[in-house]
């Protein structure tokens, strides 16, 4: 082969591995954050773990530079098989052990040193073929590398998870690897290897090839028993949408649970002290027009709607799906009280930050299936295609006009939901509420996380509102206790009235915080264009 083609054909595999790798490291990545939350951390972790390790695999290839074609081959095979079961060995890990912190780091050192291999033994490999000066051969490899490095990372969240999923995009991944790193070895450099060494690397090969096509094979059989690992025996429905993946277990002659991303959302034994809690305090004063951000699943709709003089419902929720089931799923549409055929309640699938500012989202339709102009849920339901703004029928103030405005968003110590917790997200809300008109918050436990409990607390001071604190405890699916604040825009604090139908609610204040957690702070963004959230240091 000719010097050129020869050359051609390295920089393509350096290409074709530089993609793979940052692959493997965005899979851990996202892995990491669906099984272990707090997905800064997460990605911390695995980073910092893989660059260190890259460099401690650049010194020990080295020791292969004298036999670098069957090294990067045999490397290339070790890579393929680290990688590509990875992800599959960290959902095990987390399914049957509970624990998967020191899988993870394992993980992400293996598949970092033998990634920081590579380079030095492709640059002995390309000046077997080359005769072009070092800083010449350098800049070429590291430009093919950056290269596959930006296709990989694009590939992955675009193409790869959406399509195949997290578990069957890195064996495939896998794959690619083996197959690039085998075939440039055996095809460019196969003369100046051994019969041993081409016998090892053929039968190596292809015993990764056949690991990796088996567990593809086998993927679909082991997620079913890994979610039985999890979630029970009880698992009826298992969806892996755009935002979250969605599990209902249970319902029909036993517990229901609803479990996002892992995490146990909403339990039918337990799940009416939540939302009691959360909704009708507010609900204390005048309430024609409500506003749920987030509560896809209709539990807060069901507790809004036992009042019989509220006009309109608005339920911004970010996954269409989530609503979909809230809709349609025997179980959990029974449990939310059928509100979504309600025809006072209007859905809306839309980021909520994003709809307080302004911005346009889609809409989910009645039930057969969303359509982008129907604005409302139930028979007989009139259409809008605005999607929802937060200026829609708004009162004459231009905020939107809401008496009530119900945040039931996740947790407020998880990274993802950080700005849904912040000043600025509340200066929004201000926005939509009508005058005298409440916000309530559901923030997280006060016992279990106290700073973050009194963050969102601060926050909200911060943004203008009085506030009043309070908690719930919880029940027998849900040891902790929750905590809530009834804020009011006003000169005084307004009173907590907690209703008779919630006996279970107790009035908070800082007198209650354990006596080395009293420091409070706010959660503040950079602007609110800002694509980068400050995360508080929560406690």
């Amino acid at each position: 082969m000719r010097a050129d083609a020869g050359r051609f054909l390295i920089l393509a595999v350096v290409f074709i591995c530089a993609a793979c790798g940052l692959v493997y490291e965005l899979e851990l990545v996202a892995l990491a954050s669906y099984l272990l939350g707090d997905s800064v951390t997460q990605a911390s972790v695995v980073l910092s773990v893989m660059v260190f390790a890259m460099g401690v695999g650049s010194l020990l290839a080295k020791r292969l530079r004298c036999r670098a074609a069957v090294g990067f081959g045999l490397l290339e095979a070790s890579l393929a098989l680290l990688g590509g079961c990875s992800a599959l060995v960290l959902y095990a890990a987390y399914a049957w052990l509970g624990e998967t912190r020191y899988a993870l780091v394992g993980f992400s050192l293996g598949v970092g040193i033998l990634i920081g291999a590579e380079i030095p033994l492709l640059m002995t490999l390309i000046q077997r073929v080359s005769r072009q000066d070092a800083e010449g051969t350098v800049a070429d490899l590291f430009a093919a590398d950056y290269v596959g490095a930006l296709v990989g990372g694009l590939a992955f969240p675009f193409l790869l998870l959406p399509w195949l999923g997290q578990l069957t995009s890195a064996l495939l991944t896998g794959a690619v690897n083996a197959v690039a790193g085998g075939a440039l070895v055996l095809w460019l450099f196969g003369r100046d290897l051994t019969r041993r060494s081409r016998r090892l690397l053929i039968v190596v090969n292809a015993v990764v090839l056949a690991l990796l096509a088996t567990a593809t094979v086998l993927v679909g059989d082991f997620e079913r028993a890994a979610r039985r690992a999890v979630y029970g025996e009880g698992v009826r429905v298992a969806v892996r949408t755009d935002v979250q993946e969605i599990v209902l277990a249970g319902g029909r002659g036993g517990p229901f649970d609803l479990y996002l991303d892992g995490r146990l959302r909403v339990s039918g034994r337990d799940e009416f002290r939540y939302h009691e809690a959360l909704v009708h305090p507010a609900m204390r004063g005048p309430h024609a027009r409500v506003l749920i951000l987030g509560g896809g699943d209709g539990l807060a709709a069901r507790e809004v709607l036992r009042y019989g003089d509220v006009r309109e419902v608005t339920v911004v929720e970010l996954d269409a799906e989530l609503i979909r089931l809230a809709r349609t799923d025997p179980v959990l549409s029974a449990l939310n009280g059928h509100a979504y055929g309600d025809p006072r309640v209007r859905a809306v699938s839309a980021d909520a930050f994003t709809w307080l500012r302004g911005g346009r989202g889609g809409v989910s339709g009645p039930s057969g299936g969303g359509g982008a102009g129907d604005a409302r849920v139930g028979p007989g339901a009139d259409t809008d295609t605005a999607g929802g703004g937060p200026g829609a029928g708004g009162g004459p103030d231009g905020r939107g006009g809401f008496d009530v405005v119900i945040s039931d968003l996740p947790n407020p110590g998880i990274t993802d939901s950080t700005k849904l917790y912040s000043e600025e997200f509340y200066g929004l809300a201000t926005r939509v509420l009508a005058p005298g008109g409440r916000l309530a918050v559901h923030a997280g436990s006060p016992s279990a996380k106290p700073r973050t409990y009194w963050t969102v607390d601060t926050t909200l001071r911060a943004a203008g509102f009085r506030t009043s604190p309070y908690r719930a405890g919880g029940g027998p699916a849900t040891a902790r206790d929750w905590g809530f604040d009834l804020a009011r825009l006003g000169p005084r604090p307004p009173p907590l009235a907690l209703p008779a139908a919630v006996p279970r609610l107790r009035s908070l204040g800082p007198s209650s915080l354990a006596a080395g957690a009293r420091e409070m702070e706010r959660t503040r963004l950079a602007g609110l264009t800002a694509s980068t959230l400050v995360h508080p240091r929560y406690g």
